[in-house]
């Protein structure tokens, strides 16, 4: 991996991990089209610069994150589902991995729910975070594991999720940012902890690329969030749902006319 390529991934991390499109389905995408082979290095890179972008929520909500010890009780709820999951289905998350035309199928199909979303839930009961109870929390929680798949989002289908159980978009968006950070944390440290596990040692110029990566993803990460509050207040979901049926439609087209992208 070269340092151009390190910064293309953790730019292409920093915005889509909080937008409901997808980060790792991008991640693919990306890799695919500029050819990065698929080496273990590369496989811990795009987990690893992850820390990056919830550094960004630590401190964009430094505040709410000292707020109260329930706070915590909340999260670690809602994080329970989607880690015994992610354990069970360790090995089928791994070859869903390779499997780019079911990325492209789940932005398709997510575009779709994007375009209705706002008319599901109108009317929210949930207009402060302080107000998420505890089984609000599991249920939404439940949701993320949705996310497993590449190509679904994890922050979409969180933020449906919240909003599905009466929390208003930017309280459900929020709650998905804060619940991002033990989620990610987990997910890179199992990655680190498989990484070393095998024996590998990290070189000088990788120990480089992840602190590059995750600079280039925090800076990013940091904006993005600020630009998707703003336009999810303003116009909804739909720009989200009409970008996930290009990319998606674009990909699915492609591999109708037998073209094929490397993955990791």
């Amino acid at each position: 991996m070269t340092y151009l390529e390190a910064i293309v991934i953790a730019v292409v991390e920093g915005l889509s991990e909080f937008l409901p499109i997808s980060s790792t389905g991008h991640i693919m995408i990306a890799s695919g089209i500029l050819g990065i082979a698929p080496t273990p290095f590369v496989k811990l890179f795009t987990v690893a610069i992850q820390l990056g972008a919830i550094l960004s929520v630590v401190v964009l909500y430094f505040k709410r994150f000292f707020k109260d010890f329930k706070f915590y009780i909340k999260l670690a709820v809602a994080f329970v589902p989607a880690a015994i999951a992610g354990i069970l289905l360790g090995d089928w998350i791994d070859a869903a991995l390779e499997n780019l035309m079911g990325v492209a199928i789940a932005l398709f199909v997510g575009g779709i729910i994007l375009l209705l979303v706002d008319q599901w839930f109108k009317r929210p009961t949930i207009k402060e975070e302080g107000e998420i109870d505890l089984m609000r929390a599991l249920k939404i929680g439940m949701f993320q594991c949705l996310a497993l798949f590449p190509g679904v989002s994890r922050s979409g289908a969180t933020i449906i999720g919240g909003m599905a159980n009466g929390l208003s978009r930017q309280i459900a968006a929020e709650f998905s940012f804060f619940l991002a950070v033990p989620t990610m944390f987990a997910a890179t440290a199992k990655k680190l902890y498989d990484f070393n596990k095998v024996g590998i040692s990290l070189t000088g110029e990788e120990l480089k690329l992840l602190a590059l990566g995750n600079a280039v993803a925090f800076v990013v990460a940091m904006l993005a969030i600020k630009t998707f509050i703003g336009l999810l207040n303003k116009y909804g979901f739909k720009i989200w749902g009409i970008y996930r049926l290009i990319v998606g439609g674009i990909l699915l087209i492609l591999f109708l006319m037998g073209h094929q992208l490397t993955v990791l």
